[in-house]
């Protein structure tokens, strides 16, 4: 009788999915290389090929001047190229005048015995040449088949952003120390609990210890710690490189309502997103229990990213969250972000402090603790008409904050300009004068964030994309 029970058995290996092309790695150091041709494209080849240690011939009766640059590792042959040429070289790269020619390089290539690559010609050659990420001894290659370049490029920048500059002294360290591993650790997994922990120390570690230091290397403390950083306004592309980092290496992530998709999607997938939403006018976690958060996480071992819009050190209450931390014992760094007004002169095409139209530039709150406007701001000073004041959530105070400027003795003509949910797809903007400054800003649509720019400066402010001008 047949029996319900079924026995172990081993699982079919899973198939890996089709492959466009097949990503090697060749070792070229002291070996031969042919490069036909002398624009730019050749240049870069033979640039990249001597670099990777080769020995590269260049044939070109017409070099151009980044050709005419180059010298180590590198020969120029100032003629054209012949099949004998490519005797002995372990690759030959052509940049071809035409089919004909890039034909004819591959059929002598493949006579000599030589990959043949052929620049924008891929059906005359055997391999293609895509973009890099270079912390050598770590090497990233990145391919598109041919049918992308330019996103092959926008991959390499992602990638660059994400692996530290010193990648490549960590890796060289490794290499040195491997032989030594095994008479140090015996058993397997020794072995690769170490390298876990020198993994995991590249990629937040700037300086590599000495081969000795390293092999007693420790994991990363369990104490765990807090990294505030700056999300900038919005626009993801915005982020510095070493909030990218953080936000790659964090167990978890305490992030304002302000903070946008586009940031959070380039976070650590297994990181944990929490929503501990701070805004002017609406329901919001108190302060004090956001610290207690913070310094909870931490106690656990993890590593915490305090993710804030704009930069946190900007009415952003990193003083307070620091002062907290600090008191009890956290370790707490902060990652600076590009502040709203930094952001908005961009946008504007307008610099902030242009000689001819102001000498000073403000950076002030338009929403004190109690909702309103600030009443111990120096008034005299801020009606200075040759400054520039950048007011953060004045959105509900502008027309009592022009009001109070004109009062002091500010132009009512003074131009102003309003952002609302700035550097994002739906950011509006309005520009006007200072009198009118509380009629602009009830037009903007929505309840997004608004920073109020007002000075001289803004006179030249550009007007696209805008919801509305007067």
């Amino acid at each position: 009788m047949p029996s319900d029970s079924r026995k172990p058995a081993e699982a079919a290996a899973r198939r890996i999915a089709p492959l466009a092309v097949l990503p090697l790695f060749i070792d070229l150091h002291g070996k031969r290389v042919v490069v036909a041709g002398g624009g730019m494209p050749a240049a870069w080849k033979a640039e990249l090929l001597a670099a990777a240690g080769a020995r590269v011939d260049v044939f070109t009766p017409e070099p151009c001047a980044e050709l005419l640059a180059l010298q180590d590792g590198i020969t120029l042959q100032r003629r054209h190229w012949q099949p004998g040429d490519l005797a002995g070289a372990v690759i030959a790269v052509i940049e071809a005048a035409d089919e004909t020619e890039a034909a004819d390089f591959h059929i002598a290539a493949r006579a000599a015995g030589a990959i043949c690559s052929a620049i924008d010609r891929p059906s005359h050659g055997d391999v293609q040449f895509g973009s890099i990420v270079n912390r050598s001894p770590v090497v990233v290659g990145i391919s598109t088949d041919g049918a992308a370049p330019v996103l092959a490029q926008a991959v390499r920048r992602r990638i660059e952003t994400l692996l530290p500059a010193t990648l490549g002294a960590w890796a060289a360290a490794a290499k040195r120390i491997r032989k030594t591993l095994a008479d140090t650790f015996a058993a397997p997994s020794q072995r690769r609990a170490f390298w876990q922990r020198l993994a995991e120390r590249a990629f937040i570690e700037p300086t590599v210890p000495a081969d000795a230091d390293l092999l007693r290397l420790q994991p990363v403390a369990a104490g765990g710690h807090v990294t505030l950083v700056g999300a900038g306004p919005g626009d993801a592309d915005l982020l510095t490189l070493k909030a990218m980092r953080a936000l790659q290496t964090a167990d978890v992530i305490l992030f304002d309502d302000l903070v946008s998709d586009g940031v959070l999607d380039l976070a650590r997938r297994e990181a944990k997103r929490m929503m501990v939403g701070k805004r002017g006018g609406r329901a919001s976690c108190r302060q004090d229990d956001i610290n207690a958060l913070m310094i909870k996480l931490a106690r656990q071992g993890k590593r915490v990213v305090r993710l804030k819009s704009g930069d946190p050190m900007v009415f952003g209450r990193a003083g307070e969250e620091i002062a907290a931390l600090q008191e009890r014992g956290i370790p707490v760094d902060v990652v600076p972000g590009i502040t709203a007004a930094l952001a908005a002169a961009s946008r504007l095409g307008v610099s902030l402090t242009h000689r001819e139209a102001a000498h000073s530039v403000r950076f002030v709150t338009g929403h004190s603790r109690r909702g309103g406007l600030p009443r111990d701001l120096d008034w005299r000073g801020l009606a200075d008409p040759d400054c520039t004041l950048m007011v953060y959530m004045g959105g509900r105070t502008g027309a009592e904050l022009a009001a109070r400027l004109i009062g002091e003795g500010l132009p009512a003509d003074t131009p102003v300009v309003a952002l609302a949910a700035l550097s994002r797809p739906e950011e509006t903007r309005w520009l006007g004068r200072l009198d009118r400054l509380g009629d602009g800003l009830q037009a903007l649509a929505g309840d997004q964030p608004v920073l109020v720019g007002i000075g001289r400066v803004f006179a030249v402010a550009r007007t696209s994309p805008v919801a509305l001008s007067a």
